[in-house]
């Protein structure tokens, strides 16, 4: 039974209206804070990086496709990987109906994972998905942009992740750990923890201006909330996120209701 307070149709408007004034103020410091966002240096990019994509070759120019911006998802699937990692996936599974969209409105969408391009191809099929992907596995790119790390960074240091030094307790504890979502997502995708926790999720973002690539943001951990889809509306659910662990899965995963 919930223990919710119970209120009268009459009453409710009132607490809405509290509701709502925040609401607003969250808003409008939203927007303060994307304002924020465009107005971070743009650092250049000197580096070749080439991608492996469905079209053949590709560089970090070429993944504009004609485009002044660009946008990537860091998905966590490395080389060891036998199938994407369920979170990622479960924020990709957005990325069919926007991508249209934004390429539309001046602005490319990739992933962009380490994992073999067959690999990629294979799972992508399996999910029905038709956003574009691209294998960075014979690059620095993900190591570059802080979402690969290798055995040895895991087991003495020496990376950061989300602009702090990494590996933190965090990390340190889920490598040992026997159950957890770490644990439970490297079963879900066919590896170990250590393996897993290679690769991390994040997004960053690209501007082209006069032939030249432009770094302009990256976010990670709970920056990339607001990329995933399902958490807006259990946000605005009665029990809210309700989560007391991993209980995401691939969405062919979930027994037919």
């Amino acid at each position: 039974m919930s223990t919710h307070s119970i209120g009268t149709r009459q009453e409710w408007p009132a607490a809405r209206l509290k509701l709502l004034n925040a609401e607003k103020e969250l808003t409008r410091r939203s927007d303060e804070l994307a304002q924020q966002r465009q107005a971070l240096p743009w650092v250049k990019i000197d580096k070749p990086y080439h991608f492996q994509t469905d079209a053949g070759d590709a560089t970090l120019l070429d993944l504009f496709r004609s485009r002044s911006q660009l946008l990537v998802y860091h998905f966590m699937f490395g080389p060891d990987y036998k199938a994407g990692c369920p979170s990622c996936s479960s924020i990709a599974d957005g990325f069919n109906g926007i991508a249209v969209h934004l390429a539309n409105h001046d602005v490319m969408l990739w992933a962009i994972s380490r994992a073999p391009l067959e690999k990629l191809q294979a799972y992508k099929k399996r999910m029905g998905w038709i956003f574009p992907w691209a294998s960075s596995g014979t690059t620095d790119f993900n190591y570059d942009f802080a979402v690969s790390f290798t055995g040895q960074q895991q087991a003495s240091g020496g990376a950061t992740y989300n602009f702090r030094e990494f590996p933190n307790a965090g990390w340190k504890a889920a490598l040992k750990a026997t159950q957890g979502p770490p644990t439970v997502h490297a079963t879900a995708c066919g590896t170990n923890t250590s393996t897993y926790l290679q690769e991390l999720p994040g997004m960053s973002a690209f501007a082209l201006e006069d032939g030249i690539v432009y770094h302009t943001y990256s976010t990670y951990e709970r920056g990339l909330d607001a990329l995933w889809g399902m958490y807006p509306w259990l946000d605005r659910a009665p029990k809210g996120r309700n989560e007391s662990g991993p209980w995401c899965r691939r969405h062919d995963e979930y027994a037919q209701r």
